[in-house]
């Protein structure tokens, strides 16, 4: 029997899926208009951008979101990669220190964790992924943190029910990712930084 976990990965493994194709194609069209000598003003500089935008959130959600078994491993090339594309023009720089090729599972629940960060430093910081001994430490710090005191209440309080809306939906699958790892979530909070450990 699948968990809600399982069945919410399926639907977005789908969705990226079906969705890479398209972008690849759109992405195409603009080399190919490139290459035909038109000219190269703001739309199409817009256009080639939102598609770069675009394919990088969704390897980002690939992994966050997508299906991972047990035994599947992801790539420290791919990971750097990711979270390299996600942050170009953005406000949110990433640091990846872990080291190695590592378990999709775990490299998921930290890429999760990414997300409730950013949902609290919506004017931007510096978020860093490490991996010591076997404890994964994940913190973020932001000149100005916005921390939802019931939202990060709920990733270790499996009594707290928070409504969520799309933009909070790893706030719901944090915990059920960590609880298949047998993993327990530790949170720290100082002034301008939140630490997470599982």
């Amino acid at each position: 029997m699948r968990t809600r976990a399982d069945i919410s990965a399926l639907v977005s493994s789908r969705i990226c899926h079906d969705l890479v194709s398209p972008l690849g194609a759109i992405g195409n069209g603009v080399e190919l208009l490139g290459m035909s000598g038109a000219p190269e003003g703001p739309e199409l500089q817009l256009i080639n951008e939102s598609v770069e935008n675009a394919n990088a959130r969704l390897r980002f959600f690939r992994i966050a979101f997508g299906a991972a078994s047990a035994d599947q491993v992801i790539s420290r090339s791919e990971i750097l990669a990711t979270l390299s594309a996600a942050s170009r023009g953005g406000r949110l720089a990433y640091e990846w220190r872990a080291a190695g090729d590592l378990p999709r599972r775990a490299v998921r629940a930290a890429f999760l964790l990414i997300q409730c960060l950013e949902s609290a430093m919506a004017l931007g910081g510096h978020i860093v992924v490490d991996l010591q001994d076997d404890t994964w430490v994940v913190t973020g710090e932001s000149d100005r943190m916005n921390i939802d005191v019931d939202l990060w209440d709920s990733l270790t309080n499996a009594r707290a029910r928070v409504p969520l809306s799309s933009a909070l939906v790893q706030f719901a699958l944090l915990p059920e990712v960590l609880d298949e790892l047998k993993r327990s979530l530790s949170l720290a909070f100082d002034t301008g930084k939140i630490s997470a450990r599982f």
